[in-house]
């Protein structure tokens, strides 16, 4: 996940570390800092956390009367292990023809194919990885911070602006069509509430826990499907019937139950399902009747963003149209009031704590974590 900030004229160049992956046995993650053993994943407690409610999200007044506004662009793209070519225009979806954000937060799965090889190896001298680093410092203009990649699991973000915190949470969770596979994922989500620990800041007392920020935004590959027969969804979607679909949605169907995210709000969806297409084209994957023998795989829409907190106002939600992966690219701008110093009216000087967290539910897949703290 990649996290820019613009500051006025200039943008601060972050210098974040690559995560490694660390395990101290079965459930005890450990950060990356010097003489630090803390761990980053704790045992489950007995609180609403475990069932996604954002009901723990610090209670303060969040905005005062010298409030700030500030852009945040918040982006996900599961790019399927694709190499982007060099060509590849990012604009589109990054919306850099428009007035600028001042934050981006661009999460990316599967950068590179999901292969035991890749996994174990890392991605510290990747061609492809660069690559995506290089298209997006184009694509703003600027610098960024260095490439995060996550396969399934999850990497947590944090920061403090002004008086507000900050936590974005991108994540891949477990894939499936089958009915109950969604319950999966739903425990996913859970896990990483109710397990997910930052370590302390040495500059702010900063919350340790993802929902008690004032503004989370989850982004990712959510995998949710929809509770139809695949020639009814195929149907529904090339009739455009988004309403009738979104109606069967998992991740909407789950969260008016409340099995999941409960308290978090998601922008009205007004465009068509980004997962599956065959790669370089615009129709879905099955839908070929030229192909035979191909595992069947209904649209969905796996890509979403989330949000819960005070001072969160979504102004965009749709989706891009990079033929590159077998998922359409997804975005949200919103508008953020914080917590402003009487003193301080301007965006001002960032002191960020980026705590990368990253969990794999495939326990044949050896888990690691680095964490990195960096300021401008």
């Amino acid at each position: 996940m990649q996290t820019m900030i613009k500051q006025e004229v200039m943008w601060p160049k972050f210098v974040a570390n690559k995560f490694l992956r660390k395990m101290l046995g079965s459930n005890n993650i450990v950060a990356d800092f010097p003489n630090s053993t803390e761990t980053m994943f704790e045992p489950e407690e007995s609180s609403s956390a475990s069932s996604g409610q954002a009901s723990r999200i610090s209670s303060r007044k969040h905005i005062t009367d010298d409030q700030g506004k500030h852009k945040i662009f918040v982006g996900s793209w599961n790019v399927g292990g694709v190499a982007p070519p060099d060509d590849l225009n990012l604009e589109d979806w990054l919306c850099t023809y428009t007035d600028p954000a001042d934050i981006y937060v661009l999460g990316f799965q599967e950068v590179v194919p999901l292969n035991a090889g890749n996994i174990v190896l890392g991605f510290e001298n990747s061609k492809i990885c660069s690559r995506w680093n290089s298209l997006i410092r184009e694509a703003l203009k600027n610098s960024i911070s260095k490439h995060v990649h996550e396969d399934k699991g999850s990497v947590a973000v944090r920061f403090c602006l002004h008086e507000t915190s900050f936590c974005f949470v991108c994540s891949h969770l477990a894939s499936g069509g089958k009915e109950g596979d969604e319950n999966n994922r739903n425990a996913n989500a859970a896990e990483i509430l109710s397990r997910t620990r930052f370590s302390r800041g040495p500059l702010r007392n900063l919350p340790r826990k993802i929902l008690d920020h004032d503004q989370v935004i989850w982004l990712g590959d959510l995998n949710y499907r929809i509770y139809l027969p695949h020639t009814t969804t195929r149907s529904l979607v090339q009739k455009k019937e988004w309403n009738t679909l979104l109606e069967r949605d998992q991740l909407k169907a789950e969260l008016m139950e409340g099995h999941v995210f409960q308290g978090w709000r998601e922008g009205m969806i007004e465009f068509a399902p980004t997962y599956k297409y065959y790669q370089n084209s615009q129709v879905y994957y099955g839908c070929d009747k030229k192909r035979k023998g191909e595992k069947k795989r209904a649209p969905a829409w796996c890509d979403r963003i989330i949000w819960c907190g005070e001072g969160l106002k979504q102004k965009e939600y749709s989706r891009g149209e990079s033929r590159l992966s077998d998922h359409r690219p997804v975005r949200a701008i919103f508008v953020s009031e914080i917590e402003v110093p009487s003193n301080s009216r301007r965006l001002g000087r960032f002191n960020c704590l980026e705590d990368n967290l990253e969990e794999c539910f495939n326990e044949k897949i050896p888990c690691n974590v680095r964490t990195s703290f960096y300021s401008e």
